[in-house]
C-alpha cells in the first residue's frame, strides 16, 4: 500500500511539473505574441509578415497599455512554481521575471517614452532601416506597405504627444542631441524619392501586377502622407521642442535622474556595480592599454607622442582607402579569412553566413563606423555587417579586422545566428539581448583575432588595442556625464586625450552617450566578466579545459545576464571535470 501511495505521489508531482511546464510555455508564448502585435516593426526585422501593414501606435495610451501588460506577466510568472522547472525552463522563467521586473522599473521611473526621437534614433533613421527588412515579393507586400506609409501621420502624431508629455514633466532631452534632428527630418522629406522609402516603387518584380499602379500610389503615399508627417514633426520640434530643451547633458538632471541613472547602469550591465565603481574600473583599464600602445609605437619606432602618433595614423593617406567598394571589399576579405580558421574556435558553428553591405549614405554622418543587421528567423534574410563608406577619410584601415571581429565574425553575427539556431529555446530567448552579454561578447570576439591569426601587423594591432582602449574610455566619460557632471567639452576632451580615435568619431561617441545613457557601459564590463570566467576555467580544469567547448558553453543558451552566463560556466566545468 505504501509503495501504491509513494507511486501515486511522484505521479502527481510529475503531472504538476508538467502543467507548470506547460503553463510556463504558455505564458511565453502568449508574450511573444502579444509583442510582435504591438511592436510590428520587431515582427518585420524577424520575418514575421503578418503585421507588415502597421507601424506602432506611439500614443501615450499606447504606453499605458504596454505598462499594465508588463505588470500582468510579472503577475502570471510570479503564480508558477519555478522549483517544479527545470533545465532550460528553469533559465526562461528566471529570465522571463528578470525582463518583466526591469520593465516594470522602468515605468515606475518614467511611464511614457523617455526619448521618442534623438540624433541617432528616431524614426528618421528607423524607418528607411525598417524598409530595407521589409520583403516586395508579391503585391500583398506593397499593398501592405502602401498601409504602413499611410499609418505614418497617426505615427508622428503620435510621438508628437509623447514629446509634449515630456515637455509637462520636465523628460525633455539635451538640446544637443536634438539640434540636429530638424535638418535630418528635413534631409529626409527633400529626397524622398530617392530614400529607402522610395526605393520599393523603384523596381517592382514582374510578377506584381499593374506595376504602374503600385508606383503612383506610392508616390502619392509619399508626396501626401509621409513628407507633410515629416513636415509637421520637423516645426513641433523646431518651434516649441527644441526650446523647451534642457542645456544640461546629464540624465541625473531629470527629475529622479539619478535613479534613472543607476536603473539604466544596471539595466546595460546586469550587475549591482555603482557608477563610481565602473568608473574606477575605466580609469584603470585604460591606463593598462595605453601601456600596451606604447609598446606598439616602439615596435614601429615612433618617436612622438601618443597623441601625435594618433594624429599620425588618422591624417597619413596610406592608412585609408579612396573607393568604397575598395573598403567594403576589404570587409569582405576578412570575413572570408576568417571563416576558414574559425571551426579552431568553436565546437560547432551556425548556418548562416555573414554578409557585408554599406549603410546608407543620407544621414550617414552621424552613424557608427559599423553596425550589425540581424536575419530573419526563418532565414529568408541574412543578417549582415553595414560598413559605414561616408567620410572614407575617417574610416581606417587599421581598425577593420577589429571591426570585423566585433560586427561580423565571431562577434556579433556568429552570437546572434548561433541563438536563434539554437535548438529548444523560446523565442525570446533566440532573440533576446542583453547589452553586457552582446556587446561584451563581441568585445571580446575582438581579442580572438590574435588567436585567429589576425592583427599581425603593428598598426591593426594597434588598431585592436585602441578599440579596447575606447571601450574602457567609455566607462569614464559615460559615468563622468551622468554621475560626476562632466560636460560634453570635458568629455570630447577626454576621447580625444586618451584615444586614437579620429576628433569627428569622438563627437559623434559622446552624443551617443548623452543620448543613451548607461548604454555604451555593457561592452567593457561584460568583456571583462567573459574573459574572467574563461580565466576561472582554464584553473579549474587545467588539461580538460577546452577553448572550443567553452565558446559554445557560452553562447549555446543564447543572451544571458551575466549572473545567469556564470551559473551556467560553472555547471558545464563541472561536467567536464567529471569526464573521465
Amino acid at each position: 500500500m505504501k509503495k501504491i501511495l509513494c507511486t501515486l505521489s511522484l505521479s502527481l508531482i510529475a503531472l504538476s511539473a508538467q502543467a507548470d511546464n506547460a503553463a510556463l510555455n504558455s505564458l511565453l508564448t502568449t508574450d511573444w505574441q502579444w509583442g510582435l502585435s504591438h511592436a510590428p516593426e520587431n515582427a518585420t526585422l524577424l520575418g514575421d509578415k503578418r503585421y507588415n501593414h502597421k507601424l506602432s501606435d506611439t500614443t501615450l495610451a499606447a504606453s499605458r497599455v504596454y505598462n499594465r501588460h508588463e505588470q500582468d506577466m510579472l503577475k502570471e510568472a510570479l503564480k508558477l512554481n519555478r522549483a517544479s522547472l527545470s533545465g532550460q525552463d528553469v533559465i526562461s522563467y528566471d529570465q522571463f521575471v528578470l525582463e518583466k521586473q526591469l520593465a516594470v522599473s522602468a515605468a515606475n521611473i518614467y511611464p511614457y517614452m523617455v526619448q521618442p526621437i534623438s540624433q541617432i534614433d528616431g524614426l528618421q533613421s528607423t524607418l528607411p532601416s525598417l524598409v530595407s527588412q521589409t520583403p516586395f515579393n508579391n503585391a500583398l507586400d506593397y499593398h501592405n506597405y502602401l498601409a504602413r506609409l499611410h499609418a505614418m501621420p497617426a505615427y508622428v502624431d503620435g510621438i508628437i504627444e509623447q514629446l509634449q508629455q515630456g515637455m509637462k514633466s520636465g523628460w525633455v532631452a539635451p538640446k544637443v542631441i536634438i539640434t540636429p534632428v530638424p535638418k535630418q527630418l528635413r534631409e529626409l522629406r527633400l529626397h524622398l524619392k530617392d530614400s529607402e522609402l522610395a526605393k520599393p516603387f523603384q523596381t517592382i518584380p514582374k510578377n506584381v501586377p499593374r506595376p504602374d499602379v503600385f508606383a503612383a500610389r506610392g508616390q502619392k503615399e509619399l508626396n501626401e502622407r509621409v513628407a507633410p508627417a515629416l513636415l509637421k514633426l520637423e516645426n513641433f520640434i523646431t518651434s516649441q521642442y527644441l526650446p523647451a530643451c534642457r542645456d544640461s547633458i546629464s540624465a541625473s538632471k531629470l527629475p529622479g535622474g539619478m535613479a534613472y541613472y543607476n536603473f539604466m547602469v544596471k539595466n546595460s550591465t546586469t550587475t549591482d556595480l555603482t557608477p563610481e565603481q565602473i568608473h574606477d574600473i575605466g580609469v584603470a583599464e585604460v591606463a593598462r592599454i595605453q601601456a600596451q600602445m606604447q609598446l606598439v609605437m616602439k615596435e614601429v619606432g615612433y618617436q612622438g607622442s601618443f597623441s601625435e602618433f594618433a594624429h599620425y595614423l588618422n591624417t597619413d593617406p596610406r592608412f585609408f582607402y579612396t573607393n568604397p567598394d575598395d573598403l567594403l571589399n576589404g570587409f569582405r576579405s576578412i570575413i572570408t579569412r576568417t571563416y576558414q580558421v574559425l571551426p579552431t574556435m568553436f565546437a560547432h558553428l551556425p548556418k548562416a553566413q555573414a554578409e557585408v553591405k554599406p549603410i546608407p549614405l543620407l544621414g550617414a554622418e552621424e552613424q557608427p563606423a559599423a553596425y550589425y543587421s540581424p536575419g530573419s528567423d526563418d532565414g529568408s534574410r541574412a543578417g549582415f555587417f553595414a560598413a559605414n563608406i561616408s567620410n572614407l577619410n575617417t574610416r581606417p584601415k587599421w581598425e577593420m579586422e577589429t571591426l570585423t571581429m566585433h560586427e561580423a565574425i565571431p562577434g556579433h553575427h556568429l552570437q546572434v545566428s548561433m541563438a536563434k539556431e539554437a535548438p529548444g529555446l523560446p523565442d525570446f530567448r533566440r532573440n533576446g539581448w542583453y547589452v553586457a552579454f552582446g556587446e561584451g561578447w563581441a568585445l571580446y570576439a575582438e581579442s580572438l583575432g590574435y588567436e585567429l591569426g589576425f592583427y599581425t601587423d603593428p598598426y591593426s594591432r594597434f588598431g585592436n588595442l585602441n578599440d579596447e582602449l575606447f571601450r574602457a574610455a567609455r566607462l569614464v566619460v559615460d559615468t563622468g556625464i551622468h554621475a560626476k557632471g562632466w560636460s560634453r567639452e570635458q568629455a570630447i576632451r577626454y576621447l580625444d586625450e586618451n584615444t586614437a580615435n579620429a576628433p569627428s568619431d569622438n563627437i559623434v561617441e559622446i552624443d551617443r552617450y548623452i543620448a543613451w545613457p548607461g548604454q555604451a557601459l555593457g561592452y567593457k564590463i561584460g568583456q571583462l566578466k567573459i574573459r574572467a570566467l574563461r580565466a576561472k576555467a582554464t584553473a579549474a580544469l587545467g588539461d580538460k579545459f577546452d577553448l572550443r567547448g567553452f565558446h559554445n558553453a557560452v553562447l549555446d543558451n543564447g543572451a544571458l545576464p551575466l549572473s545567469v552566463l556564470e551559473t551556467q560556466i560553472d555547471l558545464w566545468v563541472s561536467q567536464q571535470q567529471t569526464k573521465p
